[in-house]
């Protein structure tokens, strides 16, 4: 299916229905949680759950259901984490690249392959995040009335 993703109703309820198209009164309603983690996270994927998932349930943007997508951006996120730390440590053992480049056995330059791993790593963290509500340009289209100004449930990054 092309185009863009349907808003869900909740959405459109709470910002508006520019489009005055019928709102989907059938639409599956998940009761909020916060679900466990699963074990096979790594241990920056279950420090960032630690972090999120209570604001999302806060929020009103987290059920059981949405165990696997968070699930699948906190492991995205362990995995940045991990990527860019290897590649500090690259930076400081050759200063000269910043660890950006290796040496192959033939003695030509290439990008480092960890470069590519935390690129992916933060592309994928940055798109699930987005299915969350965790980006500006996501959360600019969401009202959420009745929220305090700063309140922590909006304060993702931070």
């Amino acid at each position: 299916m092309r185009g863009r993703k349907p808003k869900p109703t909740h959405l459109k309820l709470v910002s508006g229905n520019a489009g005055k198209r019928p709102l989907n009164k059938a639409e599956p309603k998940h009761a909020l949680s916060i679900p466990t983690p699963p074990a096979e996270l790594s241990d920056d994927a279950k420090m960032e759950w630690g972090r999120v998932a209570e604001r999302l349930y806060r929020a009103g943007t987290l059920s059981e259901v949405d165990r696997s997508p968070l699930a699948a951006y906190c492991q995205a996120y362990g995995r940045w984490i991990q990527a860019e730390r290897a590649l500090s440590r690259a930076a400081a053992a050759n200063p000269e690249t910043g660890g950006l480049l290796v040496e192959t056995t033939n003695g030509n330059a290439i990008q480092n392959p960890l470069v590519g791993i935390a690129n992916k790593a933060a592309s994928d963290m940055v798109r699930y995040a987005a299915e969350f509500g965790m980006t500006p340009s996501a959360r600019s289209r969401i009202k959420a009335e009745g929220q305090a100004p700063g309140d922590e449930a909006d304060q993702f990054f931070g």
